[in-house]
């Protein structure tokens, strides 16, 4: 009987063990689902008319496709209005006409680029949020491993005292028996 009692008891403490490490488990999966969700359903980005304009502008304004067509009608204004007959000249050799189109130009070209640099800032503060969110989730990876590490060098212990205690026991056993033996020699 008593050895049944002690197979039960071991089944008990394993039972226990296992709990404890589904316990684990299930609180690391509820922890994680809110961030596993928010990284495959990131919020979808809801972009103005005004916002998608300011994102062209500034990608045409800053390439070299607007920068080659901006030096050929420049070129092409002054050689116009110093080549052609005083009549047909609309903006003469100072060319102030052309000094209000460029004053004009980044006037209107500034603030819509940096529209789209705000706009572009944000995307970046979102994807350091996504960035948080994964390495978040990593800690809790982590904190998890460690605790049923932990849960289990904690049996570990706790199995090898017992079974040092048991060992101890039979050796007081085996010394009576023993003491007996040479008790019954004498």
């Amino acid at each position: 009987m008593k050895k049944d009692i002690n197979f039960e008891q071991l089944l008990a403490d394993e039972n226990q063990h296992l709990q404890k490490l589904h316990q684990i488990v299930e609180e690391t999966i509820k922890s994680e689902r809110l961030i596993v969700q928010n990284l495959l359903n990131p919020p979808s980005e809801t972009i103005t008319k005004g916002q998608a304009i300011s994102d062209k502008v500034a990608q045409f304004g800053g390439s070299w496709k607007f920068i080659i067509m901006f030096g050929v009608i420049l070129t092409l204004w002054i050689i116009f209005n110093t080549v052609m007959i005083v009549q047909y000249r609309f903006d003469p050799y100072p060319f102030i006409l052309m000094n209000l189109v460029l004053s004009c130009i980044a006037a209107l070209q500034a603030p819509i680029i940096m529209m789209s640099q705000n706009r572009q800032e944000e995307k970046d503060r979102m994807r350091s949020e996504n960035d948080y969110l994964i390495n978040l989730k990593a800690e809790m990876q982590i904190r998890s491993l460690q605790q049923k590490m932990d849960l289990l060098l904690e049996e570990q212990i706790k199995t090898l005292f017992e079974s040092q205690a048991k060992q101890f026991a039979l050796l007081d056993e085996i010394k009576k028996k023993l003491d007996k033996m040479d008790n019954k020699k004498l």
